[in-house]
């Protein structure tokens, strides 16, 4: 009856979500209380979800000051001059100028979203393409691929719900990724190279210089500090540095660090409040369906239902293929990102997938690695069910079709890099 009942929240789940019957935040809320009072639940679920809130509520904090703080930063200038530096040094070489693509979309989407790379990395480099003969094609494939294996990053969305989901610290679930991620960011830069080269040969001819003076890089507003470059930078590196080496809880740095970086660049309680504002929304949103997946998670786990469907996943999966589902899900994680948006993928199959390989011996936390080097990072670009993507196309004017086939090859091959580097490090064990 568990199992039956677990398959049927999934399924509501998945079925809801991506028809956008309701928003994920009211599905994931919805559907597993009804699922459990169908199981003769009562009380108990009251229970449930407060455990499952509170599992998961240093994550959302967590991803709250990340927000504010890579916003308040974006405010403040701090990326501006290294992104005209890099426009600069390209020039009109196309290899030079592929590089300094994959280099700025790296840059701008340190804050993990990827409508934000893809509005200042695409109006910024349009021009320059078009004035080389450089294909669109090639611009968006090239932002896809440094953007989506960005989006790894421990305060990525995908990252941040398979944190949620596993009840596991983002840290814990991230760090013996550094090596592999890394591996990957330099294979996009060499795939981005390699593009180059092949635009230089298609062009043939040398293309008329272009003025790199773009107005979306280079126009002033009123909440610039350009005083305060390197000492923001440092505030940067400093953060990074200690969330990688886990001096503190990911939670307490972001929290520092955004009160650190507000009172610095806006030292005014109207400047503070104003600039908050404009960031609450996106901080807000992604809570909001942490919390809700908290209830969501806490109710499966809570009830038995996650612990039935696995049982019977169990007995049904061949204990070849059971032993190396950490291994099996990391190879299908970016291909997943066409068939499953975020939410359900991270908060209704990964948990199953995750409690599965616990009863083959296996470690539940390898199950959530494998889904993050591809399941909406890599794929996110790429895949239809995600608004970024559409975004990507219609800035860059691409179809959707020759997107697909030209990025979705090179992002497979990224994912299986980053997989293959995680096998060697013991990230990911076979």
């Amino acid at each position: 009856m568990l199992a039956f009942l677990g398959i049927l929240t999934i399924t509501l789940l998945l079925v809801l979500v991506m028809t956008k019957t309701v928003s994920p935040v009211v599905a994931l809320i919805v559907v597993p209380v009804t699922t459990a009072l169908i199981g003769g639940f009562t009380t108990e679920i009251l229970t449930f979800m407060t455990e499952g809130i509170t599992a998961i509520s240093t994550t959302g904090v967590m991803f709250i000051f990340a927000i504010l703080f890579f916003g308040i930063l974006t405010d403040a200038g701090t990326f501006r001059p290294i992104i005209h530096r890099l426009l600069t040094k390209a020039g009109n070489d196309p290899a030079r100028v592929a590089v300094a693509t994959a280099l700025l979309a790296m840059l701008v989407h340190l804050d993990g979203s990827g409508a934000v790379t893809f509005l200042v990395t695409i109006p910024a480099l349009l021009p320059l393409y078009d004035a080389l003969q450089m294909q669109r094609s090639t611009l968006a494939t090239i932002v896809a691929l440094s953007a989506g294996t960005m989006n790894i990053l421990p305060w990525g969305g995908p990252t941040l719900r398979a944190a949620t989901a596993l009840e596991v610290e983002v840290t814990t679930l991230f760090n013996p990724l550094l090596l592999p991620v890394c591996t990957g960011l330099l294979a996009v830069l060499l795939l981005s190279y390699l593009l180059g080269i092949q635009e230089r040969k298609r062009i043939k001819q040398p293309a008329r210089q272009i003025n790199l003076q773009h107005h979306a890089l280079q126009e002033e507003d009123g909440w610039q500090r350009p005083k305060l470059l390197w000492v923001n930078i440092l505030l940067i590196i400093v953060s990074v540095t200690a969330l990688i080496t886990a001096f503190a809880p990911p939670h307490v740095i972001f929290m520092i660090a955004f009160a650190i970086a507000v009172s610095i660049n806006y030292p005014r309680l109207q400047e503070q409040s104003e600039r908050i504002n404009a960031h609450a929304k996106a901080a807000l949103l992604m809570a909001s369906i942490l919390f809700a997946a908290g209830c969501f998670t806490g109710i499966l786990k809570g009830s038995g239902m996650i612990e039935a469907m696995a049982q019977v996943a169990v007995d049904y999966i061949p204990a070849p293929v059971g032993r190396h589902l950490a291994f099996i899900t990391g190879v299908l994680s970016m291909p997943a990102s066409l068939l499953f948006d975020p939410d359900s993928f991270y908060f209704g199959i990964l948990p199953l997938l995750a409690t599965t390989a616990t009863h083959f011996q296996g470690e539940a936390i390898e199950v959530g690695r494998a889904a993050i080097i591809g399941q909406m990072t890599t794929g996110f670009p790429v895949s239809p069910l995600t608004g970024a993507t559409y975004l990507l196309i219609g800035l860059t004017g691409v179809d959707l079709g020759d997107h697909q086939r030209k990025t979705i090859p090179y992002a497979f091959l990224v994912t299986l890099l980053i997989l293959f580097v995680s096998l060697l490090t013991g990230a990911i064990t076979f």
